[in-house]
């Protein structure tokens, strides 16, 4: 367990408050000022003892009786911390504070210095390059993105309130998409509206589009709209429904399939046969030409769009026929080598009565979904009734993990497709933890400060938004991506306001909380997993007073943290040392996940992560680890089913790496560098397919590298079969 000593004389220590460089004022805090000399100690060479905390504290209790009023500045403390060691003959442990001090302060100078930033670009810097695994750093427009990226970093910290840029700069939070936002006014994560686009038409650049006359103009079309939604955002974009909604345009080419067939074929059920049997092909060719359309894209941000797929609901022939095209064309693979697809993501939904058992009309599409997802890991699933419970309505998430919640119009209709996320902030909820010291009362003070920060940079990022012009991103305001049409020049605001877009408040590493306070093992520990439910209980509470507050939804979202789980965990590292199942692993845990570690069934994971999303319903996703699967979908069938009415969205973990120089199929061993075939140790990524769930989505780490944090958790992980890993 991690505790420092506690002080238990704070409330007769003078001075009450200290004045921060960043215009805050904060309540002084003698266990964070005493830790300021412990970390100073164990950096330096110092021969004597370390001074205990109480001769510390006796010491500066009479040196602050002196000092006038009941607040300090912040350099004063810093000032007199120096003089105490220089009086006391503390040379080294002077020189390590002063150190320190000077690192940071470096440190912070570079993260504003656009040459400085530039030059770890240059240079390759591991946590630059590789901060997102789904953008390939080796090609000119990704390059270009990066650079970009950089500036609008640079821009973006001094542009942000100070307390906010100094928080996230010190690891406190996260202001996410810092390379897009605030220097520009783009929004997050999205459900298109492709229903109304269809329907009533759009522009893209110089060209109008009509409504599509068949399957396959709407699914081009759908690739047109994705890429130019991709490029005016910076998150994921969504097709929900997406059988549904394409099923008219399938309709159509069974039209004119018939009428062929009427011309030529006199018995009306061999007409009706080959409109069928022409119409199904045509569905697979467009489904088809999707998935390849979708993974030959690239954005303007240098990366394949991040598209979701949401499907399953439809129980019309042609709505059938799109499901299965859809599962069919993953399960055949891309190109000659038939390699795993990366995007889209797919989602299939399970709905009681409609798929879910084998007397259901639908249960054939869902046999397929499940040798999908033992050979390609998608599709994930989501549960019907689950995500109406948890949500307030059904709808596919934005991308990896974000939900809308219920909303309805000024008409009273519910209203999903259009709406949006306008960003997202994260908590660093282990620092508070480490910072506490294990003391319940300290870490809630410290989190209600962090919370005051997090929440002042939630509203600056989406005031950021509604700053944006209809003009600046067409396909979303003009054109109806969005769900609404303005003109240029118009009010956006009605777009987000009355609680129609949701801004997300993330944490990360509930289990690295609860180890400080309860060990590493805490997990069956009732009283511990309380307290973290605690936790995200005060956090929804927290989002819902700021809601009222505000007039947006603020949402809390389980935050799947790629990079962060890196950045967190090695700027804490910096702060506390190599701390025990927390700095030492390397990586932070997702959100309220199961250590990765620990080899619970699948079953019980889900019985232990099932009570978290009422609370973060923002943004949430289950997965579990399996062996080979591709033999034995009945193993995945019973998960899926016992995960029904207990949890809302669940993603498969399976091998299904494949080695093209030696045949090998199953797990790649994972090594400091990438992943390696354990057949015959090849590492070639153009001669291997390694396919690993990033976080939330899929990617291929042999192609587009992670950040380290990231590739020791993947490392560590280990599967849900009691007796196996």
């Amino acid at each position: 367990m991690v505790r420092t000593q506690q002080l238990q004389l704070n409330v007769l220590v003078q001075p009450t408050y200290v004045n921060k460089r960043d215009g805050r004022q904060q309540a002084f805090d003698f266990d964070k000022f005493y830790h300021s000399y412990s970390q100073a100690y164990q950096a330096s060479q110092e021969s004597g003892d370390q001074v205990s905390s109480a001769d510390f504290q006796d010491y500066f209790l009479q040196l602050f009786k002196d000092l006038p009023g009941d607040q300090i500045q912040a350099a004063k403390l810093y000032q007199l911390m120096e003089d105490y060691l220089e009086d006391s003959q503390q040379t080294d442990c002077l020189e390590a504070f002063q150190s320190i001090r000077r690192k940071k302060v470096d440190h912070f100078k570079k993260q504003r210095d656009i040459n400085q930033r530039i030059n770890t670009l240059l240079d390759r810097d591991q946590d630059v390059v590789h901060e997102n695994a789904n953008k390939d750093s080796n090609v000119f427009n990704t390059q270009r993105d990066l650079t970009a990226g950089i500036v609008a970093k640079a821009t973006g910290l001094k542009m942000l309130p100070d307390h906010v840029a100094n928080a996230h700069e010190k690891g406190e939070i996260h202001y996410h998409d810092l390379d897009y936002s605030p220097y520009s006014s783009m929004s997050n994560c999205c459900l298109i509206d492709f229903k109304s686009m269809f329907e009533e038409g759009f522009y893209i650049g110089n060209a109008e589009v009509e409504t599509p006359k068949s399957i396959q103009t709407a699914t081009a079309q759908t690739a047109q709209i994705i890429a130019n939604v991709a490029s005016s955002q910076y998150g994921g974009c969504t097709f929900d429904r997406a059988d549904q909604v394409l099923a008219p345009y399938a309709e159509k080419n069974y039209q004119k399939h018939l009428a062929v067939a009427q011309k030529w074929i006199e018995d009306p059920d061999k007409q009706k046969a080959f409109a069928k049997e022409r119409t199904k092909k045509d569905i697979y060719d467009a489904m088809q030409s999707l998935e390849y359309e979708i993974n030959t894209l690239y954005t303007s941000q240098g990366q394949t769009p991040f598209t979701t797929v949401g499907f399953g609901l439809g129980q019309s022939w042609f709505e059938r026929e799109i499901q299965k095209a859809i599962l069919q064309v993953r399960i055949k693979g891309l190109g000659r080598e038939e390699r795993t697809a990366i995007f889209p993501k797919l989602i299939f939904t399970i709905k009681e009565g409609l798929n879910r058992k084998p007397d259901d009309p639908n249960y054939d599409v869902k046999e397929l979904a499940l040798e999908c997802s033992t050979k390609r890991m998608y599709p994930d699933i989501i549960n019907y009734d689950k995500i109406i419970e948890l949500t307030g309505s059904f709808k596919a998430p934005m991308g990896c993990r974000s939900f809308l919640q219920g909303w309805r119009d000024e008409k009273g209709q519910e209203v999903n497709a259009g709406r949006m996320n306008l960003g997202v902030v994260t908590l660093n909820l282990p620092r508070i933890a480490m910072e506490s010291g294990g003391d319940f009362n300290r870490f809630k003070e410290i989190l209600d400060d962090r919370l005051d920060i997090a929440h002042d940079a939630l509203v600056f990022k989406a005031n950021r938004v509604m700053d944006t012009k209809p003009e600046n991103a067409p396909i979303l305001y003009i054109h109806g991506a969005f769900g609404k049409r303005t003109k240029p020049g118009g009010d956006i605001k009605s777009y987000f306001k009355n609680r129609r877009a949701t801004v997300s408040l993330g944490y990360i590493g509930l289990y690295e909380v609860a180890t400080v306070f309860y060990g590493g093992q805490w997990e069956d520990n009732s009283e511990a997993k309380a307290f973290t439910l605690d936790i995200v209980r005060y956090l929804k509470e927290k989002t819902g007073e700021w809601s009222d507050q505000e007039d947006l939804h603020f949402s809390l979202y389980a935050t799947p943290s790629e990079s962060l789980t890196d950045r967190f965990n090695r700027l804490d590292k910096d702060k506390f040392g190599l701390v025990e199942n927390i700095t030492d692993k390397e990586y932070y845990t997702n959100s309220f996940h199961y250590d990765v570690r620990k080899d619970p069934t699948p079953f019980e994971k889900l019985d232990f992560e099932k009570d978290y999303p009422k609370y973060s319903s923002g943004g949430f996703i289950h997965y579990c680890e399996y062996p080979k699967l591709q033999t034995n979908p009945k193993a995945l069938e019973a998960v899926w089913d016992y995960a029904y009415d207990k949890v809302g969205y669940l993603g498969t973990n399976t091998p299904i790496d494949h080695c093209y120089e030696c045949g090998y199929d199953g797990d790649f061993k994972p090594t400091d560098r990438g992943f390696e075939c354990p057949s015959c140790g090849n590492t070639n990524p153009d001669t291997c397919d390694v396919v690993k769930r990033t976080c939330g989505y899929l990617g291929n780490p042999q192609k587009r590298p992670m950040v380290h944090g990231r590739h020791k958790e993947i490392q560590s992980r280990v599967k849900h079969v009691k007796g196996e890993s």
